[in-house]
């Protein structure tokens, strides 16, 4: 994607279809006049009474307690620089959406037009009544410094500027466990930081209460060493100006043990890094562009320990690890301020989770077969769920223990199963699947990629690395749209119809008549196959010329599963293939089969769905609770219908009684947990959140998901197919742009378990 396209998509997705990212949501019925009278007049003058008797019902009675103010004056903007209020506004705005996405914390955006010290922190102080914390940003130093100790001197409410605590609480985490690592103590580290704003001068200040001595540090700004015999430097610099004679970055990393960039882009050379000790630990945190290349560092030192601030090398650090779950702390138990207690328990919880077992999910997320602590592993990765149940707690708990928690926490085992609710309201999953996608990109054909919205998907995935496209159609339409969309790169384009392909065709023939010459097909009739495209994407695939296929995009499902199931066939062992759809609720995501294959099943291709659909769950690092849906209850109906849903669980709890599924249950009961304990505490799925829905019929399985999906807006992934040979997959009708590209992104992912399967089949096949 060229320079210009890629500026136009960013700013359409900032105006389309509603201007900005964040919107306020009602969390009160107001259906009926009765509602409207007590959410406003006459009925809200109560709460108004009962917090001007007691200021703290504050909390009880309106969203303070969950509501944070992120502030900016626009001064230091990302690496733009002083832009401007107004032009702060996107970037607030998306704060806002990183607190609720990962830590379920409302946000209002604050914009406030001054530069002048005093007049921010008088406007900060009169709006602060309204919130329950204060989140500083992208303001310049050495300004930020005043602003932040004195609102956080003066309010009673949490503050925190988080370019300078964010970075420095993970950095520090990373900074622990990669000198553990190295066998070093901070105490005795020789350390270098480039670059000394506001980021800078927190993480020194935090490695110093961590135990760095300040006669051990050298810190660099733009015009080289800090020394203490220099006119020109701020109180903040002077806390860390040496009395070393020198000058220079190589002088100051000769024979240093960490180094900390927060400065420029490839600052740092090869003979710089060698120059250091043993074990040398780097963190080069400039943004996009490190001080030094992640795979020149690691060429250049094999007992190197790296990190950076980007998210395709290993060791990120990445701000998104803390301030989101340390509001979460100090809200919860309505601290007044987030203070050094508070971050050094950050940062030992990270520090200690990164040594912790990593859960499935996120060895999924980042195609390891595990994710252990060490070299390229000193920090928790950005999808690990335990975050926001192990980071806000012990956040809280410093916050009581020195003193600072309103509202202290009692019983902690429900206050982590709580947070663990926050984690269904977002879309973490597709971020987990494009994520996955990008770490080994497979081929995909796109076999409608003339028309605009699947070439638009194959852009993307191609944009993002997480597919390597092969566009199928008409070429001189798709280059006409590739044109349009500005598509320019470099992508392999086949039109079946074209006698350009008349090898090919032939190849993919031959084969074709070979599998199935003695079921009714001739070579005329293979031949004349090969012109359609989704016969030739199926032999494409089949051929070993793609490693999977995207399709269905413009024709009906049944006209589309035709050719796969003729071409490509089922898996090994498999007699009946289904599909499920993942949808994103407010709950988390949930699976949804058989949604578009298999009309009426029987028993025996329930028990069958059922099990493929918990060994997909189970590809997004997901344990399958599996309820298997009728209109009746545990045999409340002796209906055929209801009785083949009862005969596939009981095959089920006998042939599989490690799955934790049960039936036939009503859709309300099994999303209800607490009704089912009520009613039917004998279940199996009692106690337990269900993440999947097994279906009696086609009929009611589809109409479902489609509903979810247009009412209340549920993004939906699929119709995933189960059950077959190779990696296809079947678009529905009409798909939009981002159904199309997640679909993209299951396909590359099916592809890559199937290519580790074979070769761990190879494996076994070499040693046995």
């Amino acid at each position: 994607m060229s320079k210009q396209s890629k500026r136009l998509e960013a700013l359409l997705y900032h105006a389309k279809p509603t201007p900005g990212k964040i919107k306020v949501v009602p969390t009160k019925k107001y259906a009926s006049q009765r509602d409207l009278s007590l959410a406003y007049s006459p009925g809200v003058a109560e709460p108004c009474l009962e917090i001007e008797k007691d200021i703290n019902n504050v909390y009880k009675y309106t969203a303070k307690g969950n509501l944070v103010a992120v502030i900016s004056n626009g001064t230091a903007v990302l690496g733009l620089g002083n832009i401007g209020p107004e032009a702060s506004k996107p970037v607030m705005e998306g704060k806002g959406l990183l607190f609720k996405i990962f830590a379920d914390i409302d946000v209002f955006d604050i914009e406030i037009d001054t530069e002048d010290v005093e007049e921010f922190i008088a406007t900060v102080k009169h709006i602060a009544p309204t919130f329950g914390g204060i989140n500083l940003e992208d303001i310049k130093a050495p300004e930020a410094f005043e602003i932040e100790r004195r609102l956080k001197d003066e309010l009673d409410i949490p503050v925190m500027h988080d370019d300078q605590h964010g970075t420095a609480i993970i950095s520090a985490a990373a900074l622990l466990n990669a000198l553990e690592l190295a066998e070093k103590k901070i105490e005795e580290a020789q350390i270098v930081v480039s670059g000394a704003g506001a980021a800078a001068i927190s993480c020194t200040r935090l490695y110093q209460a961590f135990g760095a001595k300040r006669e051990n540090i050298v810190m660099l700004d733009s015009k080289g060493v800090i020394r203490d015999d220099r006119d020109d430097l701020s109180s903040q610099k002077a806390e860390f100006a040496t009395h070393r004679k020198i000058d220079t970055l190589a002088e100051a990393m000769d024979n240093a043990d960490v180094f900390i960039g927060l400065s420029q882009p490839d600052i740092v050379t090869p003979e710089m890094l060698k120059s250091m000790a043993a074990n040398p630990i780097v963190f080069a945190m400039a943004n996009p562009n490190p001080e030094i290349g992640y795979q020149l560092a690691v060429d250049t030192r094999e007992d190197i320990i790296m990190a950076t601030g980007r998210s395709d090398h290993p060791n990120q650090v990445n701000n998104v690890l803390g301030f989101p779950f340390i509001f979460r702390g100090a809200l919860d138990v309505r601290a007044t301020k987030i203070n050094e207690a508070m971050k050094m328990a950050a940062v030992k919880a990270l520090s200690n989770l990164a040594k912790e077992t990593v859960p499935e999910q996120v060895n999924i997320a980042y195609s390891e077969t595990r994710l252990t602590f060490g070299r390229d592993y000193i920090i928790p990765k950005p999808f690990d769920p335990r975050l926001i149940s192990e980071v806000p707690p012990a956040v809280a708990k410093a916050a009581m223990e020195s003193g600072v928690a309103k509202e202290p926490i009692e019983d902690w085992d429900r206050y982590k199963n709580s947070l663990l609710e926050r984690l269904g309201s977002d879309n973490k999953l597709v971020r987990m699947l494009l994520s996955r996608a990008k770490t080994n990109p497979k081929r995909v054909v796109f076999a409608e990629a003339d028309q605009l919205d699947v070439l638009k998907a194959a852009q993307i995935a191609h944009d993002e690395e997480m597919a390597i496209p092969i566009l199928l159609g008409r070429k001189e339409t798709i280059l006409e749209l590739m044109e349009e969309i500005e598509f320019d790169d470099d992508v392999q384009i086949i039109d079946p119809k074209s006698d350009e392909e008349s090898d090919r065709k032939n190849r993919y023939a031959t084969a074709y008549w070979e599998k199935c010459k003695r079921q009714g097909v001739t070579m005329y009739s293979a031949e004349k196959k090969m012109r359609e495209r989704n016969y030739f994407a199926a032999m494409m695939v089949n051929e070993g010329d793609a490693d999977a296929l995207v399709t269905g995009y413009s024709r009906n499902y049944p006209s589309v599963v035709k050719p796969m199931l003729e071409l490509i066939g089922m898996a090994d062992g498999v007699n009946r293939v289904a599909t499920t759809n993942v949808m994103i609720t407010q709950r988390g995501p949930m699976f949804l089969s058989d949604t578009a294959i298999n009309i009426d099943p029987t028993a025996k291709d329930l028990a069958k769905i059922a099990r493929m659909t918990s060994r997909i769950t189970r590809m997004f690092g997901i344990e399958p609770v599996t309820a298997m849906i009728s209109y009746s209850n545990f045999g409340s109906s002796d209906h055929p219908n209801s009785a083949k849903v009862r005969e596939a669980v009981e095959y089920l709890h006998k042939a599989y009684p490690e799955m934790i599924v049960d039936g036939e249950i009503q859709s309300d009961f099994a999303l209800n947990s607490k009704m089912l304990q009520d009613i039917f505490p004998f279940s199996k799925l009692a106690g337990r959140k269900v993440n999947t829905l097994i279906f009696p019929n086609l009929d009611s399985a589809n109409i479902t998901y489609k509903l979810l999906k247009e009412l209340n807006q549920a993004d939906s992934i699929g119709p995933i197919m189960m059950g077959m040979n190779k990696p296809v997959h079947i678009l529905q009708l009409g798909a939009s742009v981002d159904e199309i590209v997640n679909m993209t992104a299951i396909a590359v992912i099916d592809a890559q378990q199937r290519e580790q399967a074979r070769k761990r089949f190879k494996i076994r096949s070499q040693t046995e």
